[in-house]
Parts: C-alpha cells; structure tokens; sequence
C-alpha cells in the first residue's frame, strides 16, 4: 500500500501570511466599506445623541453635542448634499488635475526612458543604490515603477553577471517600501494633504494643508531609504541570491535610440526653461508667483498651486519629449495621453463617491471632534512623549497596511480621527500626517493585499519558477523592518530638532486668537 507523501511543515511566515491573507480577503471592496461605514456613522449619531453625549471644547468651551443624521433635518441634509459632498471632495480635483499632467509624460514615453537613462548609465558597483533610488523616484508616476523598473532592474542586474532577484527585490524596495520619499512631488500628496485638511478643519475650520507639506522630509527620506535600500541588498539579501544567476534571459536592455536621446535632451531644456520661470517667480522678494499684498512665500500663489505646478512640468516635459522623440506628432496625441490616464480611474471614482459621502457625514454628526477630545483626554493623562505616541501610531499603521493596501483608502478613515487627537496634542496634520506615511509605506512591500503583489510574485518566478507569496515576504521582509526602524528614528529625531517637515509645516499646531 503507497503511502500518501506527508503535506510540507509550513513556516512562521507562512502561516501568518495565510492569516493576513484570510483577514485582507474577508474585507469587503474598499468602495464597499466606505458605504457600510457611512451607514454605521448615520446609525452611531441617533445613539450617541440618544446617549446624551457631550464634551466642551477645548478652544472656544462650547458644548459640543452629536447631530443625529437619522432625522428628518438629517435626512434632509443628506439628501441635497450628496452631489456637492462628491464633486467638492478636497482629493478629487488634485488627482484628477495631477493625472492629466503625468499622463502626458507617461504616454508619450518620457517616465520609461528616463528610468532606462538612469540605470544604464550607472557603474556596476552603484546598481543597487541607482536601482532603489530609481524605484524611490519613479512612485510618483504610480504604477509606472512596478509594470517597467522592477522587471527592467532583474534584466540591468542579469546583464552585470548578478542575480536578477537580487536587482527586482532593490527595485521593489524603493518604489513601494520608499513609497513616502521623493525628491519631487507627485499624485499622492495632494491626495493625502486634501484627506488631511478635510480632517484638520473638524478642529479649525480655515485650516489648510499643502500638498507639499511633506516635501523637506521626503527628501531627506529619499537619501535615507537610498542608503538603506543598498545596505540590506548587499548585506542581507545578497547572501540568499548570490552572483551565479540563471542563464534563461531571454532579452537584454536595448540602448536609448537617437530618437529617445534628443527626445530627453527636448525635455531637460524644457523643464530647465520652465524652473527658471519658477525661479523667476519665486526668488525675488516681488516674483510674481510671490503673495502680491506682502511677498511672502509660504502663503503664495506658488504653494497653493503646487498640483498646477506638477500638472505643467508633466505636459511641458512630456510634449517636448515627444516632439523630440517622434512619439507625438499632432495634439490628438497629446490629448490621447490625457485621457488614457483619465480611463484608468473608473473605480477610483467610484471609490471617492463613497469616501466623500462617509468623511462629509462623519463631519455633520462632530463624531470625530468629540472622539478627539475624549482620545486626546486620555492620551494627555498618560503623559507619554510625543515621540513614543507618534511611533506607536506609525507602527498601527504598519500594520493596518497589512489587511487594507489603499493609502487613500485608509488615510481617509484614520485621519479624521487622528488628525483631530494629535492637533488637541498640540501637533500639526501635517506632522501627523507623515507619521501615517512612513507607517503606510514600510509594509508594502510584505503585504499580499498590495494591489501589485501578484505581479511582483510573477516576476520573480521567472527566475525562481516555485516563487510565491512566502519567497516576496521572505526576500522583502529584511527591507521592511530595517525602513520601519530607521525611518522610525529619522521621524524622532526631526520632532526633536523641531524643523519643519514642508514650507510652511510647522510641527505644533497652535490654535489661531
């Protein structure tokens, strides 16, 4: 009688990952969830106002009671404001007007050359920082950096005699693991600042958060996961994927074309001419991109239309690099640009409809105001510092991200509440609001809910064909906790300097009068 093969011993990682993965599954659509949610916010006003509910204000001493939304007058409010809930959503038009732009440079072929120039140009012993550094650089034109760097990276490290494992675990690294750092800014952050000043304005109404509010930490952070990045690609990871790669390649990475050189060359003097308009515009004590009443800066029509800015760079530069390139020939290509980047959000709008409708009813009910102040209470009494509660925060985002892998998606739940504690603190959205980052960032790369996960599982099993969701988390989980740590520290120090994280981000929030 044969005897039936015992079933392998599943690790640790296994089956935890089976249970991230049973949790995550069990969700509902994240448009779905906001729909509950915005029902059980209608159903917890009529309780909380039934309870009798109250807190004073921490500013003003007004006694702040629950609007009950299952009312008539509720109903009623409801009911007109569902449109103008949708279309006057603060994340909507930023995305919307930042795609158009970063379409155009997609299409037209700009982002791909530009990440091609990048890794064959650098020396062999600098693969693996240009490589992460590429990643870093390339998540502000989404997906781009997972569909084109991540497999190029396994091809360039191929090409060099190192194993392509080890180039696509560097690449994914930095675009999704350093999902938070950029030297340059791109769709997420208006899309987060716009979550964050719907959030801040439960507390102060005229409160408003810059898309660029992160920018000076995210450059720091973009040298910092660089430098980690490399280090544990070269001191951890390399000894799993020595330099004896696979000789099953099927391609090699073909050079730039003439038409690609001039085609960048066209987009360097185009972008060169328009930052020296910004320059223009923002150096001298009267630049006209300046506040025309008194000069200042930080309150500028430069700031306040920094979505416009990166909507500008991406059609000059895209349509100087397709004229240079031959890629466009007419304005219908231009526009086809626009609209193949407009296609793709039929289910982000979907998405929006529903977060709208539950963060503007979270709003009518002061729900979050009234949470903020009793969480706030509570906090305050413990007397922790504010490094320790801020890298507790960080670290339950960490893991949110493992279940629910939408970084609007659940920027859109967690900062109307924690944006409102941390301000009655004393500390800014903004400050807040890169503690949510890091924390969404670090995990990416472990979690199987990430919307690329299955695609990075079918790159490397190119190489490796028995790959699957344990090979990615056990390759990726070393950058994971090593980001987690040092981005943690790099996070504490900053709050102890007291620098600001953006132009005009301060840390503290001071009530205004």
């Amino acid at each position: 009688m044969t005897e039936t093969p015992a079933a392998p011993k599943r690790s640790a990682i296994d089956r935890f990952l089976n249970v991230v993965e049973s949790g995550g599954n069990a969700l509902p659509h994240p448009a779905t969830l906001f729909a509950i949610l915005a029902v059980l916010v209608i159903v917890l006003s009529w309780i909380t106002s039934q309870l009798g509910m109250s807190v004073q204000h921490p500013t003003t001493g007004e006694t702040i009671t629950p609007v009950n939304l299952l009312s008539v007058a509720g109903l009623h409010r409801i009911l007109t404001g569902l449109v103008t809930n949708f279309t006057s959503f603060a994340p909507l038009g930023t995305v919307l007007v930042s795609l158009i732009g970063i379409g155009v440079a997609e299409h037209s072929g700009l982002i791909g050359a530009a990440l091609r120039q990048l890794v064959l140009a650098a020396p062999r012993f600098l693969l693996t920082p240009v490589m992460v550094f590429a990643g870093v650089m390339s998540n502000m034109a989404s997906e781009i950096g997972y569909v084109l760097l991540v497999p190029l990276a396994g091809l360039v490290f191929l090409a060099a005699n190192r194993h392509p494992i080890l180039g696509m675990a560097a690449a994914f690294a930095g675009v999704s693991g350093g999902y938070s750092a950029n030297l340059l800014l791109g769709t997420i952050d208006p899309l987060l600042a716009g979550l964050s000043q719907e959030a801040a304005r439960i507390i102060d109404p005229a409160y408003t958060v810059s898309p660029a509010a992160n920018w000076y930490f995210m450059i720091v952070s973009t040298f910092l996961v660089t430098g980690l990045g490399w280090w544990v690609t070269e001191r951890v990871v390399a000894r799993r994927f020595p330099d004896a790669p696979k000789a099953d390649a099927d391609g090699k990475i073909e050079p730039m074309t003439r038409e690609e050189r001039r085609g960048l060359l066209f987009a360097l003097v185009a972008s060169a001419v328009l930052t020296a308009l910004v320059l223009w515009g923002t150096v001298p004590a009267d630049g006209f991109l300046r506040n025309p009443e008194d000069g200042d800066l930080l309150n500028s029509p430069f700031l306040q239309g920094i979505v416009a800015l990166i909507f500008a760079y991406g059609v000059v530069a895209g349509v100087a690099y397709g004229i240079g390139a031959g890629t466009i020939r007419s304005d219908q290509d231009v526009i086809k640009g626009m609209g193949q980047s407009m296609s793709t959000l039929g289910v982000y709008l979907v998405l929006v409809f529903f977060a709208a409708q539950f963060v503007a009813f979270f709003n009518w009910t002061q729900l979050g105001l009234i949470f903020a102040v009793n969480g706030a209470g509570v906090l305050t009494q413990l007397q922790l510092p504010g490094i320790v509660l801020f890298a507790a925060f960080i670290l339950l985002t960490a893991c949110a991200n493992l279940f629910m892998g939408s970084a609007s998606a659940k920027w859109a739940l967690m900062a109307p509440v924690f944006i409102p504690m941390f301000m009655l603190l004393g500390y800014s959205p903004e400050l807040t609001q890169i503690g949510y980052r890091i924390g969404d960032s670090v995990t990416n790369i472990i979690s199987p809910m990430m919307s690329y996960f299955a695609l990075i599982i079918a790159f490397l099993q190119r190489y490796e064909p028995k790959a699957g969701i344990g090979t990615v988390v056990a390759v990726m989980l070393p950058y994971s906790i090593t980001f987690l740590i040092g981005w943690t520290i790099l996070f504490s120090i900053w709050m102890a300097i007291g620098a600001p994280i953006g132009p005009g981000a301060p840390l503290q929030y001071i009530p205004a009068g």
